[in-house]
């Protein structure tokens, strides 16, 4: 097995495809290359999940609120 160094390790942007320019100083050789680590820029689905909860909950909160606003509003407005 081939060492590495960690020196030598990149870290590149992929197209809309996946691919990655390793540029030219590699045109017309053989390259192996080891993908170590994939990052995403969306959330993962628990992170989305948590946002979809909190949002709801938040929701919930001002709706009660409003309630509570409007019925006295109201009582006022039959004075």
């Amino acid at each position: 097995m081939t060492k590495v160094d960690a020196r030598d390790l990149q870290t590149n942007e992929t197209d809309d495809r996946g691919r990655i320019y390793l540029g030219t100083e590699y045109a017309n050789k053989r390259v192996t290359v080891a993908v170590v680590d994939v990052e995403s820029d969306h959330p993962d689905e628990d992170e989305l999940a948590a946002a979809y909860r909190e949002a709801s909950e938040g929701a919930e909160e001002l709706a009660e609120e409003w309630n509570g606003v409007s019925d006295e509003v109201w009582d006022g407005l039959n004075e």
